[in-house]
């Protein structure tokens, strides 16, 4: 799942090392690379927002069906630190109608809050007819961070994958479209994500204390991932996970999955009458003591 290390190369194993051999060699002899080898090629920016660009159209689609049915859609992102949850949230929303698409991002509880059941600060979060809701991170952090950083008890941890999976259950059969992501890392791609918030001063809000001191719990996260998994994956509320080593290769794929397992989501877009003025345009004219300061 992401946690062990990779074969060596060589011998009648074939590991990593002989599949960069055998694709040298077929684009050597002018052969089109095969599908792992296109899986395992990093995505330029110019060839990613050119295969962005119709899933965007497609996620508009989504949110006007979304209007148009009243249907609720509520997508659940997680992963390990730097795995790109914001990033792929980001390429989402980008183009949608932020009054109807909505990003949770909860900072730690309140003490209040800790003496709450445990899902009810999500509760209110939750979209109503037509929404769309993202959660970057959500009730899954007391499987993952809470417990793995001592946040929480065993005998807590134990009660939320006993009531996570009735929970979910309860919002599916309400008539959300609940969809669960993780998004996989290895390693050595997280301390070069880790070591890149820390020397950009505009992405260094993203390294916190907490995150110094998980560097040294990959395998630990890793165990907890695989007991959560395990007790939450469900017939009625699915995970699905995600290769996110290549974080733009990671938010096509992800999107593509989510468009597709939404089917039926076309219909008719309103047609808007746009007659031209019935005078000049006008230029902005200001009579009051305020005007507009000064353009750079």
């Amino acid at each position: 799942m992401g946690d062990k290390r990779q074969p060596k190369s060589g011998g009648k194993g074939g590991g990593k090392g002989s599949d960069k051999e055998k694709a040298k060699a077929r684009a050597k002899a002018g052969a089109k690379p095969g599908k792992k080898d296109e899986a395992d090629r990093t995505i330029g920016k110019s060839e990613y927002y050119e295969r962005l660009a119709p899933l965007e159209l497609e996620l508009n689609d989504l949110a006007r069906w979304l209007q148009h049915t009243g249907r609720r859609l509520a997508v659940v992102v997680e992963g390990r630190d730097t795995a790109g949850k914001g990033g792929v949230i980001s390429a989402i929303v980008d183009t949608l109608n932020p009054r109807q698409c909505h990003v949770v991002a909860l900072p730690k509880p309140s003490d209040r809050e800790k003496s709450e059941w445990y899902f009810q600060r999500y509760v209110g979060h939750l979209p109503a007819a037509g929404e769309i809701t993202l959660f970057d991170r959500s009730w899954y952090n007391r499987a993952g961070v809470e417990r793995v950083m001592n946040f929480c008890t065993e005998t807590e941890t134990a009660s939320f994958l006993k009531q996570a999976p009735t929970f979910e259950k309860m919002l599916v059969d309400d008539g959300i479209l609940l969809f669960k992501y993780w998004l996989t890392v290895d390693q050595a791609q997280q301390e070069e994500r880790f070591a890149e918030r820390l020397a950009d001063p505009l992405k260094r809000w993203k390294l916190s204390p907490i995150d110094v001191q998980a560097r040294q719990k990959y395998a630990e996260y890793g165990q907890a991932r695989d007991v959560m998994l395990k007790a939450t994956h469900t017939r009625h509320a699915p995970w699905t996970l995600v290769d996110f080593n290549d974080q733009r290769r990671g938010r096509l794929t992800l999107i593509r999955h989510l468009l597709d397992h939404i089917p039926d989501r076309k219909v008719p877009e309103a047609k808007i009458e746009f007659p031209p003025l019935a005078h000049a345009p006008l230029v902005e004219e200001f009579r009051g003591p305020l005007e507009p300061i000064k353009s750079m």
